[in-house]
């Protein structure tokens, strides 16, 4: 007997030792749960240093914005808070929605700063396309305004987007729209990786007698090039200028160029008599927005420069 009452009561200890361990298993997910929740929220007030070095306060959660920027704009848009916007730029056509949101700056090189303040946001998000100068007078007219440097990788546009996210508290949102980029360029990555061909490629931002301009191995979009698997002839260069000479003596597969050079490209002298224009190898983009602009849509750009030189790889891995 006294043996069953020891068994029992051993039986007992090990069911409470684990019912316990069960318990702070529990409480663990529990508060690892709260932590990720609150983790995803942001405090405010939030004080960070944007890229012109200014440390700026923004006191509470930005419900009315103003973007300088197309690209500003597109990662607002991302981010699930283009309904906060209360004034763009003329140039921002991108999404469809953005056409509903009011035009505050007409002209990007000289913006009527007093249409940008009538606005009346809590914050104004610029990029390199607006001047320093002009960057500063909003600060001095009472503007919370956030710049953001021009990155020279794509990588860079992850640390953009995430620092977005958190000034507009949408931090899960930023997450999922930087992992949805990276497993769309990992995608484009395993469809060619197998392709012993890499062609080289120039792209055309403008030519002739303006002068003969790419992009330079120092460039947004040379990077851009490169995750998408070809070799940017002009990626030895710097400052997006380029030498005509070299471009001919290159001769390189593949020329991509905008949708506005289609035709006077392939028949104007000496690119005329490049091999990639005799043999029908020029890809013409209808719009550079992709490549050009900083913000979700370059994973986009990546996949479609890659698909357009390799469209036998995505046929291949659609195949399978």
């Amino acid at each position: 007997m006294k043996k069953v009452m020891k068994a029992m009561s051993l039986a007992l200890v090990v069911t409470l030792v684990f019912a316990s361990s069960a318990c702070k298993k529990s409480d663990k997910k529990e508060t690892e749960k709260a932590t990720e929740t609150e983790a995803a929220q942001t405090t405010y007030p939030l004080e960070i240093t944007d890229g012109y070095g200014t440390k700026v306060t923004i006191k509470e959660e930005p419900k009315k914005i103003v973007s300088c920027s197309p690209a500003m704009t597109e990662i607002v848009f991302s981010l699930g808070k283009g309904d906060c916007l209360v004034g763009r730029t003329a140039l921002c056509n991108y999404p469809e929605a953005a056409a509903n949101v009011p035009v505050v700056i007409e002209d990007m090189y000289q913006p009527n700063l007093e249409t940008i303040v009538a606005a009346q946001a809590d914050i104004v998000l610029v990029d390199s396309m607006m001047a320093k100068d002009m960057y500063d007078e909003l600060g001095k007219l009472g503007c919370t305004v956030v710049s953001f440097i021009d990155e020279t990788k794509v990588d860079g546009v992850y640390g953009r987007i995430e620092t977005m996210g958190q000034i507009l508290n949408a931090n899960e949102e930023a997450e999922k729209v930087v992992g949805d980029m990276k497993a769309k360029i990992d995608s484009v990555n395993d469809a060619i990786k197998d392709n012993k061909m890499k062609p080289t490629v120039y792209y055309v931002v403008s030519f002739g007698e303006g002068g003969d301009y790419t992009a330079t191995g120092d460039t947004f979009v040379n990077d851009i090039l490169t995750k998408a698997g070809v070799d940017n002839i002009a990626a030895n260069a710097t400052g997006w200028a380029y030498n005509v000479e070299d471009l001919v003596s290159q001769d390189p597969n593949i020329i991509i160029i905008p949708g506005w050079a289609d035709g006077s490209f392939q028949t104007t002298a000496p690119y005329s008599e490049l091999t990639a224009v005799k043999e029908g190898n020029v890809i013409v983009l209808d719009s550079t927005d992709m490549l050009d602009r900083q913000c979700a849509r370059n994973a986009d750009a990546v996949e479609m420069i890659a698909k357009l030189v390799f469209p036998e790889c995505f046929e291949e891995a659609k195949a399978a």
